[in-house]
């Protein structure tokens, strides 16, 4: 496996690296705006491809790189789906699995830092974002931070890992880089505690000041997707125009979101599966999209319409005509009472 961890000493950030080897798929976990040169540029020279960007929480101390990135490779943007950016590409909930090649990531909803805070669990290490730094742990004064969440995320789901699990934070001061969760539950003063009271007190009483970024890390990092004008520079049919038409659509409907999360939020009826992550390959001579393309028009749709965006642009880039999009995707369509079926 390929693994990196990098770091911005302006907010002391780790973002994470890794892929299953050289000449494949590539995810980053909480990079920094500030560090995208350096990331496209260690992509490039370890030819890796990246297509998973991952913010463990909405950070306050720096701006994401995950639009940069998302605008200079076509990734996949994905965070918690308690986040409440307004929109990004891809949402997984506790427990599901996020995949690449060769890599499987757990997500863990670890709120306390913030309400939408995940950890992402993957065999031997768990990266922790802010939820469990070593020696430490994440404030919970801001962003709907809560001690008492954050107990519950730290002693019922973090420590209760294998003891010998690598802990990877967001963040280190001290220039540690990683530990375990034995270290962890024998050396952090702050777990060293009797009871969800006597942490939230000690929590409740760090007098903080705020993060010198925050009042522009936040709002920016509100609004890193793909946001509905920008979605709108593709062809476009709206979920009002198609269900006017519905069900005597003219066009066959192409669900380009992952397996799972058709299978826990359902699709349109009538359409095909063909994933984004193949998608360039999907509209090579060869590919299924070109041969459906050949008998239709093709109306493409993923959960939010970030992906569909940069679909349409692919199959452009190809020479596929009469391909457009569905703004606001899945959830536009579900918003507006649209039929669902449940994919098995």
């Amino acid at each position: 496996m390929i693994f990196r961890q990098l770091f911005d000493k302006t907010s002391c950030t780790y973002t994470y690296l890794m892929a299953s080897r050289s000449g494949g798929e590539a995810l980053l976990i909480d990079p920094v705006l500030e560090q995208t040169g350096r990331y496209l540029k260690l992509l490039e020279e370890l030819d890796l491809k990246l297509v998973k960007v991952i913010d463990t929480h909405i950070h306050a101390d720096h701006v994401s790189a995950m639009g940069k990135l998302r605008d200079a490779t076509r990734c996949v943007t994905v965070m918690g789906e308690q986040s409440p950016t307004e929109v990004v590409s891809m949402r997984v909930g506790d427990n599901e699995k996020l995949t690449i090649e060769g890599l499987t990531l757990r997500a863990l909803h670890t709120p306390g830092h913030t309400s939408e805070s995940y950890s992402f669990l993957m065999d031997d290490r768990v990266f922790t974002g802010d939820t469990l730094l070593i020696r430490g742990t994440g404030r919970t004064d801001f962003q709907n931070g809560d001690p008492y969440d954050q107990y519950h995320s730290l002693f019922e789901r973090l420590l209760k890992l294998p003891e010998q699990t690598f802990v990877y934070p967001g963040h280190d001061y001290k220039g540690d880089t990683v530990s375990t969760i034995a270290e962890e539950k024998a050396y952090n003063p702050r777990l060293n505690v009797s009871s969800a009271e006597e942490y939230a007190e000690i929590m409740n009483n760090l007098n903080l000041p705020n993060p010198k970024m925050m009042d522009v890390a936040v709002p920016e990092n509100l609004k890193l997707g793909l946001r509905m004008e920008a979605q709108h520079r593709v062809p476009s049919v709206e979920v009002d125009a198609l269900l006017a038409d519905w069900p005597n659509v003219q066009m066959q409907l192409v669900d380009i979101r992952e397996e799972s999360e058709r299978r826990r939020d359902g699709a349109i009826p009538g359409s095909i599966h063909l994933p984004y992550g193949r998608f360039a390959s999907h509209c090579s001579d060869a590919g299924t999209l070109r041969s459906l393309n050949r008998n239709a028009d093709l109306l493409i749709y993923c959960a939010v319409g970030e992906r569909s965006t940069l679909a349409v642009e692919i199959a452009n880039e190809y020479d596929l005509k009469g391909l457009a999009h569905l703004p606001g995707g899945f959830r536009a369509w579900k918003a507006a009472g649209g039929e669902i079926e449940a994919i098995d």
